[in-house]
């Protein structure tokens, strides 16, 4: 079908959107692979592949997830969607250990950290999406070409998945669900923002990962404007960003014509409903409506520390009554992304809406059948929100207090038992 009109967009991606009672949570994880042998380079990828996963295609888990691989080499679980975060945690938990222990026994190991604070970015995987991708972010220059390489290669992000909601209005509908995951965005960024370095140096911003997204092409990337509901944000999104990738005659993706936007394909050319679904997923927003919505600004952070923002999102949505807390604790610092990266726990406002976020999200679990995820909620709590803190800090003092970017790259953050 030729796309030509705005509604035909809107259509496409309300098609997409699966409706149904919220439940389903998914997760994708995304490590960074060291050698602790020699920590400032980065494995070939070749040895990471066959040691991770061996056979499998695509490379399934015991618990389902799928194993894939990022630009700079990031090793990503993706889960099998289950039904709710107990579930999720546990069988992302036994394939994080799988791939661990595999990983091991090549002399490898995971790191749990939203950017790579000492290797400099390199393109470990060639495929035409990323030879366009790069290609795109080296046209438009300046911050975003630096950007684009950055979080290409060396951002990693613990992204959580959840249903989109119900159809039509009130409390878990899809409107009212991107609203909650708009809302406490920022006190999640701060409360989990843990990357501080980058290059072997602070940059001054608690979330490096995340001002990274914040610099690359805003055409794409930006917050949705608040009065938006989900369809119209996400269609007005694709219609105003830079066309990324065309395709010939033959099928192959080759760079767009730079600057054109997709209105200016509609109006100039004619893109089909294939071409559209592709250029959706080259927007990057904060959160993405595909069917279901993507939380895509959680850095990621050691094991296992990753388990607590998976469950605080999903509580912070699912549960009605912790998320009309949340919301209420977030209404002063909704739309502060900005300083939720730079800042994070050092901003009170933000600090004090993170701690409500996740005594709200604690209170909840059990509610949700995951009340072992609830303890894990409030002890990170209690050794990092409550003392207005977040995992970045640990890694700026150190780093700080001389310890060799080297050993931040490859230690295994824990809380302290």
């Amino acid at each position: 079908m030729i796309i030509r009109t705005r509604d035909q967009v809107a259509g496409h991606i309300d098609a997409a959107v699966r409706l149904g009672p919220p439940c389903l949570v998914g997760a994708e994880l995304e490590w960074l692979v060291v050698d602790p042998s020699a920590p400032s380079t980065r494995p070939a990828l070749e040895r990471v592949v066959a040691t991770a996963a061996p056979s499998a295609e695509p490379p399934l888990l015991p618990g389902g997830s799928v194993l894939t691989y990022e630009p700079g080499g990031q090793l990503e679980l993706s889960s099998t969607p289950r039904v709710g975060p107990c579930a999720a945690v546990e069988g992302l938990r036994g394939d994080v250990d799988t791939v661990r222990s595999r990983l091991a026994g090549a002399g490898l190991a995971l790191t749990g950290l939203g950017a790579d604070p000492l290797r400099p970015p390199t393109r470990l995987v060639r495929t035409p999406r990323y030879d366009v991708m790069e290609a795109h972010y080296r046209r438009l220059g300046g911050p975003a070409a630096a950007a684009g390489a950055v979080m290409m290669c060396s951002t990693a992000a613990a992204q959580v998945s959840l249903d989109a909601g119900t159809q039509g209005s009130g409390l878990q509908s899809t409107t009212d669900r991107w609203q909650r995951a708009h809302a406490v965005g920022p006190a999640l960024v701060a409360a989990f923002a843990c990357s501080p370095l980058l290059s072997g140096r602070a940059t001054g911003w608690r979330s490096s990962r995340q001002r990274t997204w914040l610099e690359l092409d805003p055409s794409r990337t930006r917050p949705p404007a608040p009065e938006l509901g989900p369809v119209e944000a996400m269609a007005e999104l694709a219609l105003s960003a830079q066309v990324m990738t065309v395709r010939d005659a033959t099928g192959r993706c080759c760079p767009a014509p730079a600057g054109v936007t997709f209105a200016d394909w509609m109006a100039e050319g004619a893109p089909d409903d294939s071409d559209l679904a592709y250029h959706l997923t080259t927007l990057f927003p904060p959160v993405r409506l595909r069917g279901w919505l993507e939380l895509r600004y959680l850095d990621m952070l050691p094991d296992p520390l990753w388990q607590v923002p998976v469950a605080v999102a999903a509580a912070l949505l699912d549960d009605d009554l912790a998320a009309d807390a949340a919301r209420a604790a977030c209404e002063p610092v909704e739309g502060r992304w900005h300083d939720a990266a730079r800042t994070a726990m050092g901003d009170p406002a933000l600090a004090r809406a993170a701690l409500q976020c996740l005594l709200a999200a604690a209170e909840a679990l059990p509610r949700m059948g995951a009340a072992a995820l609830a303890r894990e909620v409030l002890a990170f709590a209690e050794h990092y929100t409550a003392r207005s803190r977040c995992p970045a800090d640990d890694l700026l003092e150190a780093h700080l207090s001389g310890i060799p970017v080297e050993q931040l790259l490859v230690r295994d953050c824990r809380i302290a038992a």
